[in-house]
């Protein structure tokens, strides 16, 4: 029987050791405790500029992500593309990954399980990229990393703060619909736009600061 928690002690452990992004990619890469590895074509690990001073966390990868080994890059990742450019930003100055980093069989939301073997991993790549804003696309970035349990509808519009074990201080932190969701209710768009202002301001703000 596997011991779940074992391996997401063993997974923290891993994630720690890692020194780089490239350190941290092939440490998935072997990383076989997650359920999800064995039946996804490929790991989906991150996009963008390693330096980034924006950092989006998506939900799971899906078909498209999964046969390209890249998150958001299927119709939403189409919209989030144009999304990015009405602030100005595109891929190479943004950093983007998912709560998990294999796509969940069907498409289905991915368990707690494999979340929680999964975070010790997405807490070091902030720690590694070192933002310095976050965007949680959806409400389940959300309430992985921050502890919210609210719904993205009352999640967005405010500022919220991430803090890292392994970060210096903490991050300014927004939540916004996802876009496969926006794709669905084009009308909401409207309100994802006011969060991408508020986002872009924030960027503004650290790149003054």
């Amino acid at each position: 029987m596997r011991d779940v928690q074992h391996e997401i002690a063993d997974a923290r452990r891993i994630a720690a050791a890692c020194r780089s992004l490239e350190e941290l990619r092939a440490a998935l890469e072997g990383f076989e405790a997650c359920p999800l590895a064995a039946t996804a074509t490929q790991l989906c690990f991150a996009d963008g500029h390693p330096q980034a001073p924006l950092f989006l966390v998506g939900e799971a990868p899906g078909a498209a992500e999964d046969r390209l080994g890249k998150p958001f890059v299927g119709p939403s990742g189409q919209l989030l593309d144009r999304m990015l450019a009405a602030i100005g930003l595109d891929r190479s100055r943004v950093w983007i990954t998912n709560t998990v980093f294999w796509r969940p069989p069907g498409n289905r939301p991915p368990t707690a399980a494999e979340i929680a073997m999964c975070l010790p991993f997405l807490e070091r790549q902030i720690a590694l990229v070192r933002p310095k804003v976050l965007l949680f696309l959806g409400g389940l970035a959300a309430r992985v990393l921050l502890g919210m349990d609210e719904g993205v509808t009352r999640l967005r519009g405010r500022e919220f703060v991430y803090r890292g074990d392994d970060l210096p201080h903490a991050l300014p932190a927004f939540v916004t619909y996802h876009p496969a969701y926006l794709l669905r209710q084009p009308a909401q768009k409207r309100f994802a736009w006011r969060d991408l202002l508020a986002v872009a301001a924030r960027l503004e703000d650290a790149a003054v600061g």
